[in-house]
């Protein structure tokens, strides 16, 4: 079947995005949860177990759509999209319990978020962390499906 990038994109969007949702709340390990924002090799070894199982989880629900829909993406095109989707999940994970900081020992994401006004929110508003956590993944996921569905070369 021959499919537009359009098609291909919404497709690639609505598979990466349940993929993360079961990724992030239904594959990852509570221990893994728990110390992935943590500073040092434990919390980075925890990190990447997650994105781990997180990409596997992305990878396989974008080819059981490619398949299953005859989308028609172009196997390096999916490969970079989830690279995407994984390597800025793993930065993104790893400012996990430092939202709230606004010192120079945070994470750079946490520093930028702070430096473009959202710090008092993110004080503030305990529900603010988790909010800014996932408004960041999904606009890294749109990235990733954008180029998981560019043409098919």
């Amino acid at each position: 079947m021959n499919t537009t990038a359009g098609t291909r994109f919404a497709a690639a969007h609505t598979t990466l995005t349940a993929a993360h949702h079961i990724g992030d709340y239904v594959l990852q390990r509570d221990a893994d949860a728990a110390a992935k924002g943590k500073h040092g090799p434990d919390g980075a070894l925890a990190c990447a177990r997650h994105v781990l199982s997180y990409a596997a989880g992305q990878a396989l629900a974008l080819w059981a759509a490619d398949r299953y829909l005859g989308l028609g993406l172009n196997r390096r095109r999916a490969a970079v999209g989830l690279l995407v989707s994984g390597a800025t999940h793993y930065a993104i994970d790893r400012c996990a319990t430092h939202w709230p900081e606004d010192d120079d020992q945070a994470p750079l994401l946490v520093r930028a978020a702070h430096k473009i006004g959202k710090g008092t929110w993110l004080q503030r508003d305990p529900s603010a962390p988790a909010l800014l956590d996932q408004a960041l993944h999904h606009g890294c996921i749109a990235v990733a499906a954008a180029v998981a569905a560019g043409r098919p070369d």
